[in-house]
């Protein structure tokens, strides 16, 4: 039974005796550093997992800081969200801590609300673009956030029964937190986002936004309005039967087809939580990360307001936009990682602006948590700056490289995360590689969305070469990795 191993915890085995948890029910191996638990809600998450991930996750993030304060808990719309999150919330009671419930709120109020609180961490109940019937649970730290893959790590560990390996396999004392209902919270990150506008409005802008039946159905469109836009809305109820179904951030040729119909500036489309934007251009073309950085940096250094002309992304960032990026006398540095990552890197060179090319953008003018409502307000607020539209906007500063992309099944775990040690995976990358030259190169990550897997992804200056080179190391994969 992973329930709560402690005999001085306020749970036992038999607390919730409908379901038990052993640890061959959780996945195999632990997650790779991933920072959040998602599942389909009824085989993977249930109220009883939630609760106790809710414990450990009170254990943890109470040990990972000095100071006292609340946790900042939202949730998306999805059915079940309310009762993961209740149930959550009972686990972080159970150690003493405070919770704050904001209820239905965009993931970017709980990362900013976390981190300009005084909270020792903040909760997403969501699975962002994911179907109604699945769910999760992202946990962020103080920072607003996700908390680092060690401290995942050990909240995992606990609810897999080893939480005396982390040291905190009890509670010094009956300490019973209490969870309080403040939606008025909202309010503050509402006026957030409002401080934040620049000096030019959005007046005479027609703008799409599909907000997927989800959790900022309700706070976008009037911020846009308020900046002055015209609004079309599409999908603006938060109705999580429906959440992300053929709508939002996974059905782009919707809103292509809503902003060419509507002949609108530009428009964007949110994932259920609105953790991640798309935005589109006037002809129905979409501007990802690589572009928003560009143009972010270089009215940026057109102000003088960017440190050392230094902007931090990940190896996905598109080659194309490192060398305009370069021409215009910038830096652009590249870490590993996830977003955490980046955001650490931004810290430690003291740069400003930095992001990857999936939309998570983060501008330390505004804050230290990336906010994809912020980011779509202010890719508006730049294309009303420049007076022409963001579709030239694009055309002027460079043209993307093509990039195909793949991932593959590896049939042992083991052999996954050591995949360079395969020395004709090394050689035929080597090969294709030497191959691109300067105008092509390589990229190899393990993936854990849903399961364990290798992703292969080529760039290349022409589509053709990406493709014939992606193949190739797909077989290489397929031949060495996964018989």
């Amino acid at each position: 039974m992973v329930a709560l191993p402690s005999s001085n915890s306020p749970f036992n085995s038999k607390t919730f005796p409908d379901r038990a948890w052993s640890s061959q029910s959780l996945p195999q191996p632990p997650q790779f550093g991933a920072t959040d638990f998602r599942g389909r809600v009824g085989e993977f998450l249930n109220p009883s997992l939630a609760l106790q991930i809710g414990y450990w996750s009170g254990q943890v993030l109470q040990a990972s800081t000095s100071r006292p304060g609340p946790v900042i808990l939202g949730q998306d719309s999805r059915p079940s969200s309310n009762l993961l999150a209740m149930s959550f919330s009972a686990g972080l009671a159970a150690t003493g801590l405070e919770v704050w419930h904001l209820g239905l709120c965009p993931a970017p109020a709980v990362s900013h609300l976390s981190a300009t609180t005084g909270a020792v961490g903040g909760v997403m109940i969501s699975a962002d673009e994911s179907a109604p019937d699945q769910n999760g649970i992202k946990i962020l730290g103080a920072d607003g956030m996700p908390i680092s893959p060690s401290l995942h790590y050990q909240i995992e560990a606990g609810v897999r029964g080893k939480g005396d390996l982390m040291g905190c396999d009890r509670l010094d004392s009956y300490r019973w937190g209490r969870q309080y209902h403040r939606t008025e919270w909202l309010e503050h990150y509402r006026q957030f986002l409002q401080d934040s506008r620049p000096l030019t409005d959005l007046c005479g802008m027609r703008i799409v936004l599909d907000l997927a039946w989800g959790a900022a159905a309700h706070l976008v469109p009037p911020l846009f309005e308020s900046w002055g836009a015209q609004v079309i809305r599409l999908h603006d109820q938060p109705d999580g039967h429906r959440i992300n179904i053929d709508c939002g951030f996974n059905s782009p040729d919707l809103l292509r087809r809503a902003v060419l119909e509507h002949q609108a500036d530009l428009g964007f489309a949110f994932n259920g939580d609105a953790g991640r934007v798309l935005a589109m251009d006037d002809r129905g073309e979409i501007v990802d990360g690589n572009h928003i950085l560009y143009l972010w940096g270089t009215a940026l250094k057109r102000r003088g307001q960017l440190p050392n002309r230094t902007v931090v992304s990940n190896p996905m960032a598109n080659l194309a936009f490192e060398r305009a990026w370069a021409v215009s006398g910038g830096r652009l540095v590249r870490i590993r990682g996830d977003e955490s990552h980046i955001h650490q890197e931004m810290l430690r060179l003291g740069a400003i602006l930095g992001g990857d090319p999936s939309g998570s953008i983060f501008c330390r003018h505004y804050g230290g948590t990336g906010d994809s409502v912020l980011s779509a307000l202010h890719l508006a607020a730049l294309t009303r700056e420049a007076g022409m539209s963001l579709a030239r906007l694009k055309r002027e500063s460079f043209q993307l490289y093509p990039q195909r992309r793949q991932t593959v099944s590896v049939k042992h775990c083991d052999r996954l995360l050591i995949w360079w040690e395969c020395e004709s995976l090394r050689r035929a990358i080597e090969k294709a590689e030497i191959a691109m030259g300067n105008q092509g190169r390589v990229i190899v990550q393990v993936t854990a969305k849903s399961e364990p897997k290798l992703g292969i992804t080529v760039e290349a200056s022409d589509v053709n070469i990406a493709h014939y080179w992606l193949e190739y190391l797909l077989s290489t994969v397929r031949r060495e990795l996964s018989s």
